[in-house]
């Protein structure tokens, strides 16, 4: 044989491999309608809703790629997906396992209200036949674009990166606020391979590093420990970063303490809760001025009120309905006044109360904020500034703490009791005093 004609044998031999791997590989792969189709009936067994998915592509050359586009749950507001492509690993996609090497995705929208399904149990006892799940199902997680809509309606973006260990802990990973300055991002890095991460935050001009660590108790339910060390954040900047408005502006720092338990990841995000005690120097009290609405009973209060320190508690705590944030042992001063109190967010409803001692001479005034945070009301009881007037006089100069408490008492003492409520019908009506 001449030597011409062995390599068109050898040729001819290359062609016939790749020619039969094309023809193995296209059995193997379904069609773009079957993967489609595939693709919506697995996403409706996920989210329990149904899925529209508009378009579907997949190729081999120059790597196996599988591109979904224009994603759709069929919800009031809809979970919308604008381009996902994932990069499957052929090998194990020929030994039936999944693997994906990298999903990027490109354009979403999340609403809160629509992931009901983020606490189901996963489904069970699939088809057999049915492809299987290695250790790393997916190694590297990409997206752009993100928006997230909370439960009231506000959206933020996000772009992020995330690379998995087995039993899909994250070794690394990338929480970002793209176009927002300051800096603000999360970044998580795995320590080894024990469920402890360290935890390093931009936000507000300032840092709130720190460490999380995940521990699974014997009954097989989740718990969650961590503690961040907030620094120099300027708290009015740090809450624009999400698209929410600040009460006051200045800079924190402090201590935080997280604690979550759950059967699942979601659960334990459901159950977030987180402590921490703060203080702030300079800072400021916008949109209420405190002299001006308790000397106008409550009747005008839109103003700044500068303050020399604030110091307190706050409390957050991720619950089914929403986050509730408590704040606890509020110390405020300046020159003119001191604010001590307690106040509540929750569902946007805000409910505080405050005792204030104003250098004027009126101590221990009590001074309460309710409604809802687009639009506040302030109030200061009837008789309350006769109350803390007449306590100031009892004790001058002995100090606010005590003074305030006795101006509080003679304050609810001096204010006129609500009338009584006539007996319901059928009820039995209090005796009357014999002349």
């Amino acid at each position: 044989m001449t030597r011409a004609r062995r390599w068109l044998v050898g040729f001819g031999l290359v062609l016939g491999l790749v020619a039969a791997l094309w023809v193995a590989t296209m059995r193997l792969v379904p069609s773009d309608d079957e993967l489609a189709r595939r693709a919506a009936l697995q996403l409706e067994a996920w989210l329990g809703v149904k899925v529209n998915v508009g378009a579907l592509h997949w190729r081999l050359l120059p790597a196996p790629t599988l591109v979904l586009e224009n994603v759709a749950t069929v919800q009031p507001q809809p979970i919308v997906i604008r381009q996902l492509t994932a990069h499957p690993d052929l090998l194990a996609l020929w030994q039936r396992r999944v693997k994906i090497d990298r999903v990027e995705l490109q354009g979403a929208i999340v609403p809160q209200l629509s992931l009901g399904w983020a606490l189901a149990e996963p489904q069970q006892g699939h088809e057999p036949g049915e492809l299987s799940a290695g250790d790393i199902p997916l190694a590297r997680l990409a997206f752009r674009d993100v928006t997230w809509i909370s439960r009231h309606g506000i959206p933020v973006i996000y772009d992020g990166e995330v690379d998995f260990d087995p039993g899909w802990r994250p070794r690394q990973a990338l929480l970002r606020r793209p176009g927002f300055t300051p800096v603000t991002d999360l970044a998580l890095t795995r320590e080894g391979q024990d469920d402890r991460w360290a935890i390093r935050i931009n936000v507000g001009g300032g840092t709130a590093h720190g460490t999380v660590e995940l521990q699974t108790r014997p009954n097989g339910r989740l718990h969650l420990d961590g503690s961040l060390q907030p620094k120099g954040i300027e708290v009015e900047s740090a809450l624009a970063a999400f698209n929410r408005r600040s009460v006051v502006a200045g800079k924190a720092s402090g201590n935080t303490v997280l604690s979550a338990h759950g059967d699942n990841v979601a659960e334990l995000a459901r159950s977030l809760h987180s402590k921490t005690l703060f203080t702030m120097g300079a800072s400021k009290l916008l949109r209420l001025d405190l002299d001006k609405a308790i000397h106008s009973a409550g009747q005008e209060f839109a103003g700044q009120t500068a303050l020399d320190s604030i110091t307190g508690q706050l409390d957050t705590q991720n619950t089914p309905q929403g986050m509730v944030v408590d704040f606890t042992g509020i110390k405020a001063a300046s020159g003119v006044l001191t604010v001590s109190g307690k106040a509540r967010v929750a569902n946007r409803q805000v409910q505080a109360e405050f005792s204030v001692d104003l250098l004027d001479g009126l101590v221990g005034v009590p001074l309460q904020v309710n409604g809802p945070l687009e639009n506040v009301k302030v109030s200061v009881p009837s008789g309350a500034l006769a109350g803390a007037a007449v306590g100031t006089a009892i004790l001058p100069g002995v100090g606010t703490a005590i003074g305030a408490r006795i101006g509080a008492t003679l304050g609810k003492i001096l204010s006129p009791a609500p009338a009584a409520k006539p007996a319901p019908p059928g009820g039995t009506a209090s005796p009357r005093k014999q002349p």
